[in-house]
């Protein structure tokens, strides 16, 4: 397959790639700030969570197939078929009338959610030289830092002004602008297929309940059934059949959606396994960061929700320079130094107590935004950097893949050793004389016991347990004690796995961006010796 890209605007696709990338990430977090209204409104308190988790699904699975279709048949074409279908989704969400229509439209909006993200990263690969890619993808991973910073502020400005169905609304007319912009900047992009495409149908229909019966029975394994049932059985038993299937068929399929060969690459395999690392590490601090500020420092939601906004700006300049760097410095240099200040991150968190200060979260979240956003980006430069042009979107919508699944393995991993740790530091806190030595501080806590619902909605509404200020303060002093060493051994597990990543990032090789004037020079020296 040859690609031909003469006259391509990349003025006006990188606008068109920017708004479509920041609206599709927007989507990601401006929900959760509507969800109490939604549920109000479509009354559907025992569907909520799937709001979330259908997005999650569809996008994640849809990523590595898009990638190689958009090899196969061009990137504007799949990048227009994506930005109609979340467009479409999102018209049909504000339409929901139950919450049964809108998890059925959230899963079609993650379609294309999922073609949008790794698309925008593809394009950039395309239509720019390795040098120009490091500072471009740079900037989008802070774009898509700045999205996540936003995106509850701008859904609760929406719901509070208008309604909550502009939170779905307001992605049209900037979609559907996206789409504009890229059909008349990619107008030129010509796709010249030598022999016909045989599109991996058996690829597809294996990796799909591979991925989503993964992706359910880490959501709701430990929730919805015990990790031991018979239904996590069939669940994860099922995901690990297909998965060997799928492995199977790979090995066979004329055009894989997944090349297996790709990983006898020390570069492939070695950013692929940062991106699962990373994922599985900083949801450590998505997920319990606020968690933290709300139950043990009493903090309001809205503020706990903040102690984001600092990590966040810290990883979108973070991003912008590592992309410099790059250019600069050894890939290995670069993602090793990314991995140990996102560690330094995660063993300062490790250390937070009941009388650390807000200021202080704030000033480790920087540190691990700084860390986080010199590895993200540059493992999107690094794996476009390996390849020819026309496989950009299989490498770089893989890159995507493992840093999801690594996600959600993440959260699931990390909610296990909360709830796992939690009963037994609370169960140590009984023992303790401050507890002893009163008997009504005493039978309120065994009242509570060790259930971690229980122990957090005493910590977040204090006055349900309708006490004297004194004696409610030795109360909720043993709980908030637990709970804080509890977190700490959360953060120190995704210290193992970002601590595992600087071992990893040394194993990438003495690779380096070659500049312009590099591969000019090159090309002048082989046609040289041609001549």
């Amino acid at each position: 397959m040859k690609t031909e890209k003469k006259g391509i605007n990349r003025n006006i696709v990188l606008i068109g790639l920017i708004i479509g990338m920041f609206f599709s990430a927007l989507e990601q977090t401006i929900v959760g700030t509507a969800m109490p209204t939604i549920i109000e409104d479509l009354n559907g308190l025992t569907l909520f969570a799937w709001v979330t988790t259908a997005y999650m699904l569809t996008s994640t699975t849809v990523v590595p197939i898009v990638g190689k279709l958009a090899d196969m048949f061009g990137s504007r074409g799949m990048y227009l078929l994506g930005m109609v279908i979340f467009v479409g989704a999102s018209f049909l969400c504000a339409t929901a009338t139950t919450m049964e229509q809108l998890v059925s439209y959230r899963a079609v909006q993650g379609i294309g959610g999922g073609m949008i993200m790794p698309l925008s990263q593809t394009i950039v690969g395309l239509i720019f030289s390795a040098e120009q890619r490091a500072k471009w993808q740079g900037v989008f991973g802070g774009i898509f830092g700045l999205s996540s910073v936003i995106g509850p502020f701008i859904g609760g400005f929406l719901v509070d002004a208008i309604d909550w169905k502009w939170i779905f609304l307001v992605n049209i007319p900037f979609g559907l602008l996206s789409a504009v912009l890229i059909f008349m900047g990619l107008k030129n992009e010509k796709i010249a297929l030598e022999v016909k495409p045989k599109i991996d149908y058996l690829g597809i229909i294996t990796l799909i309940p591979a991925v989503v019966s993964l992706l359910l029975g880490l959501t709701f394994a430990g929730d919805k059934f015990e990790w031991l049932s018979s239904t996590s059985l069939l669940v994860f038993g099922g995901s690990l059949i297909f998965f060997l299937i799928f492995i199977m068929v790979e090995r066979q399929a004329a055009e894989p959606i997944l090349d297996l060969s790709l990983f006898k690459n020390r570069v492939f395999a070695t950013t692929n396994m940062l991106g699962f690392l990373l994922g599985l590490g900083m949801f450590g601090a998505i997920m319990f960061i606020p968690m933290f500020m709300q139950g043990v420092m009493g903090v309001s939601p809205t503020k706990a929700g903040s102690a984001m906004t600092p990590m966040m700006i810290a990883l979108i300049i973070s991003s912008i320079l590592g992309g410099q760097l790059l250019l600069r410095m050894r890939y290995r240099y670069v993602l090793a130094a990314g991995m140990l200040i996102s560690t330094v991150g995660f063993m300062l968190m490790s250390t937070m107590g009941i009388h650390t200060t807000t200021w202080t979260i704030y000033s480790y979240m920087v540190i691990l935004g700084v860390g986080m956003g010199l590895v993200m980006p540059s493992l999107t430069i690094i794996v476009q950097s390996e390849y020819p042009k026309n496989m950009l979107g299989t490498v770089t919508s893989s890159s995507t893949f493992f840093r999801s699944i690594g996600g959600t393995i993440g959260a699931t991993v990390l909610s296990t050793v909360m709830n796992q740790t939690l009963p037994a530091k609370m169960t140590d806190m009984m023992k303790t004389e401050e507890v002893t030595s009163n008997p009504v501080v005493s039978k309120t806590l065994e009242t509570i016991g060790s259930d971690y619902d229980k122990m957090f909605g005493v910590l977040i509404k204090p006055d349900a347990l309708q006490m004297p200020a004194d004696l409610t303060n030795l109360v909720l002093n043993p709980i908030k004690i637990a709970w804080s060493q509890s977190l700490s051994v959360v953060f120190l597990t995704g210290l193992v796995f970002i601590a595992l990543g600087i071992v990893i990032a040394f194993t990438v090789g003495n690779g380096k961006i070659k500049r312009d004037r590099e591969m000019s020079g090159e090309a002048v020296q082989t046609e040289q010796s041609s001549v």
